[in-house]
């Protein structure tokens, strides 16, 4: 689990109960993915619409989102790249989680996505999703896997 703030990688710790919210950050499509209280099973919530390169309105629909589902925590999908470097999208997945942690107050982790909008798509095909279907959840079930993933860590780090 890695954060980032002013420049520098850092680990935020994130509550071990509460709801947490995971965040697939797209350029026009961003899926969201809640758990329960409890951190027990993570659930595709919704996707929002943004304007593409405009980051303004994005951040303020994640700020807004925080709100509406009360959480404790955050995850935020980082986008490494298939040799684990870093690219243009996993620096903004760091600028967006260097302000929602400013804006929200609450403690943000970065996480590897990396293969999860393929598991997603490879899912919603065995459930033989039209693919109008998968076009308009892909992005929350994606959120869904990044955050189911975090929940199990988070049940090793309770019980170990």
């Amino acid at each position: 689990m890695m954060g980032y703030e002013l420049g520098k990688r850092r680990s935020d710790e994130l509550p071990t109960s509460g709801r947490l919210l995971a965040i697939d950050l797209g350029e026009v499509r961003i899926g969201l993915a809640v758990s329960d209280p409890t951190q027990t099973i993570a659930s595709p919530s919704e996707t929002l619409e943004v304007p593409r390169n405009q980051d303004g309105p994005a951040l303020d629909g994640l700020v807004n989102a925080v709100g509406r589902h009360e959480v404790a925590g955050l995850v935020l999908g980082e986008p490494r790249q298939l040799d684990g470097s870093e690219g243009a999208p996993a620096q903004r997945a760091r600028w967006f989680a260097e302000r929602l942690r400013k804006r929200t107050g609450l403690p943000v982790a970065l996480w590897d996505e990396r293969f999860t909008t393929t598991e997603a798509e490879r899912v919603m095909l065995a459930q033989d999703a039209s693919r109008a279907d998968r076009r308009a959840s892909i992005d929350r079930v994606a959120a869904s896997l990044i955050l189911q993933s975090v929940l199990e860590a988070q049940r090793r780090r309770r019980t170990g």
